[in-house]
């Protein structure tokens, strides 16, 4: 990376920034999560890699997103596949601050999945346990290349069992990064607000740091930043950053 990448990528004026986006991603307090404890074989986890072997559709899908989060930070991986998405993310934690993050991030996801696909799918499923459900079918089906091998498992919404959480048994991405904060302001927070905000359908992450797993809740509110357990973890010892990390970490 060049001095004059580096020097576009730091300015602290966030590229195509929008104060009424940043309003918008505010969230009310409503369930909080609940997270085991991290246990003594943290440090065996963010050693122990697993090894993907992605197909064309992957390779495309990965590709398109880590393209669409490397133009709008201003930044250009030599990286290929899967690699190169991380290093884009990586430099977007250590040059902007949380709620810049957020917003850029957003703003990838939203380049990566043109609007007008995502307002008529927010016509054809309206909320419901219908768009629920699917949701978690889909996002099992064309959604393991991002977040590793996953499953549809059940949780009671309004006191009835909806089959409406997506089950990730080891996050590819948090594997990748070995980084708590990587996870919580770079993939969590965005996630959320862009799944809301497209779709209108509350979503709750809650990832579990003592295996890498996570818990996708389509329905579910999530907690505010002061009561989300996720944001009280420490980071991994082998952390790239070999730092604790606070909603408030930028380094």
């Amino acid at each position: 990376m060049d001095a004059r990448l580096v020097q576009h990528v730091a300015s602290p004026t966030l590229p195509r920034m929008h104060q009424r986006n940043m309003q918008k991603h505010r969230y009310a307090p409503r369930i909080v999560a609940v997270m085991t404890r991290p246990t003594e074989n943290l440090e065996r986890l963010a050693t122990t890699k697993t090894e993907y072997n992605d197909n064309w559709f992957d390779r495309i899908a990965i590709n398109h997103l880590s393209r669409s989060v490397q133009e709008t930070i201003g930044f250009k991986s030599s990286k290929e596949g899967y690699e190169g998405l991380v290093e884009a993310t990586v430099v977007a934690r250590q040059h902007f601050s949380p709620d810049q993050q957020l917003e850029l991030v957003t703003q990838a996801l939203e380049k990566a999945f043109p609007k007008p696909i995502l307002s008529l799918i927010r016509t054809v499923l309206p909320p419901s346990k219908l768009q629920r459900e699917f949701f978690a079918v889909f996002t099992t089906i064309f959604f393991s290349w991002l977040v590793g091998p996953c499953e549809v498992r059940e949780s009671k919404f309004n006191g009835k069992e909806e089959k409406n959480v997506v089950h990730i048994k080891k996050c590819r991405f948090l594997e990748e990064s070995n980084c708590v904060n990587m996870c919580t302001n770079l993939c969590k927070m965005p996630s959320q607000a862009f799944i809301k905000d497209s779709f209108g359908v509350p979503f709750n992450m809650v990832p579990n740091f003592d295996d890498m797993s996570c818990e996708m809740i389509f329905g579910q509110e999530p907690p505010v930043l002061s009561e989300d357990p996720a944001f009280a973890q420490p980071c991994y010892k082998l952390c790239n950053a070999k730092q604790k990390h606070s909603r408030s970490c930028t380094s």
